[in-house]
């Protein structure tokens, strides 16, 4: 062999050698591209919930507002039912008193009787800081929802009653001599206790039982609304 063909032959081996080389880098750079491409993958799908979590995930706070919505609406439905019973209605000056459907409520007999702010029966004349403050800390009131007095053991602070004859009576007031089964309704004047009402047995209904808490804000209220709804 001559020596031209020698180095032509030398080259040619030399040639195949590198070609193979970088088909093999090729290879194994392809190969670990594959694998830091699974790697991400896995990643990845460890990164991302599973879609069942999502739509569980999703339907749990769908749940819970649903079930705030509905524990609004009872609050609401509860406050209106507490506070103005439906029914037909009896006049009461310029406005009107909605009569509750009795046979809903817990009735209980009672010994009523009726006071004043006045000296004659709380011992307080107009001059008087504490004149016609009651023991909840509210004023004397009388208007579709009055202030009355009551044992606080048999009807707490803010609880709201029915008394046929004279209306709803809200209790925020206490007295000596009001005990058990007793309560006290507030008239503007002696003459109004005498001529209106005097001494009676009558059956009251607990339209609700009050929490020991009675404020001019909750007393406005139960007038403001009863207002609004006897004007529609």
């Amino acid at each position: 062999m001559s020596t031209i063909t020698k180095r032509r032959a030398k080259k040619a081996v030399i040639l195949l050698l590198g070609v193979s080389s970088i088909a093999t880098m090729g290879l194994l750079v392809a190969q670990e591209q594959v694998k830091d491409n699974n790697v991400t993958d896995d990643i990845n799908d460890l990164d991302k919930p599973s879609t069942n979590s999502i739509d569980e995930e999703v339907i749990l706070q769908i749940d819970m507002k649903a079930n705030v919505v509905n524990n609004q609406t009872n609050i609401q439905d509860d406050v209106e039912k507490s506070t103005l019973p439906p029914d037909s209605t009896i006049a009461k000056s310029n406005a009107s008193i909605v009569v509750p459907n009795l046979e809903q409520y817990e009735k209980v007999t009672v010994i009523a009787t009726g006071y004043t702010a006045g000296k004659e029966s709380t011992g307080k004349d107009p001059s008087h800081p504490e004149y016609g403050i009651t023991y909840s800390g509210v004023y004397v009131r009388r208007d579709i929802y009055s202030t009355i007095a009551a044992d606080l053991d048999v009807f707490p602070l803010g609880t709201v009653l029915y008394i046929p004859g004279y209306g709803y009576g809200v209790v925020a007031d206490i007295g000596s001599a009001i005990k058990g089964n007793k309560i006290d309704l507030y008239f503007e004047t002696v003459d109004d206790v005498y001529k209106l009402w005097g001494k009676r047995k009558v059956d009251v209904y607990v339209i609700k039982y009050g929490n020991g808490i009675l404020t001019e804000n909750i007393l406005e209220q139960y007038n403001r609304v009863a207002m609004v709804s006897s004007s529609m």
